[in-house]
């Protein structure tokens, strides 16, 4: 039985790449634990101001394609405008997915990821809600 808290993250070694074990209770809590731990293999750090709000939508086909998709649009964002962000909220509508994320321009960034891959990719469900691995490309 799995003692960690009902969401979260952790690095997983990988020969290559990196690799992130994401667990939520939820679909939408399952993609910001994602994004956090993306931010956290980086080392991004933010600007504490200006906050910055982004909107953007997603169609949920299936969830390890939104999965990938969300984690892209945040490195896109990332390279284009210099951004990163520390809230999500995720609402799900239909067969898309409405996301506003507020966060701030990199101040600094550890290392850059290119993608994430759908390599040995699949969102499970657990006794505790639904977990994955992520691997990057860096």
């Amino acid at each position: 039985m799995r003692t960690q808290p009902n969401s979260g993250f952790r690095e997983i070694a990988h020969t290559a790449d990196w690799e992130l074990e994401v667990w939520a209770p939820d679909l939408g809590r399952l993609l910001e634990q994602a994004a956090r731990g993306m931010y956290h293999l980086t080392g991004t750090k933010v600007s504490p101001q200006p906050r910055i709000s982004h909107l953007f939508s997603l169609h949920n086909i299936e969830p390890e394609t939104l999965l990938i998709d969300f984690l892209n649009e945040l490195l896109y964002l990332a390279e284009s405008e210099g951004l990163a962000f520390d809230h999500f909220d995720l609402q799900f509508e239909g067969d898309q997915l409405k996301t506003q994320v507020i966060g701030a321009k990199i101040e600094s960034i550890g290392k850059e990821i290119k993608a994430a891959t759908y390599h040995n990719l699949n969102i499970i469900e657990t006794e505790l809600g639904l977990s994955a691995n992520i691997v990057f490309d860096v």
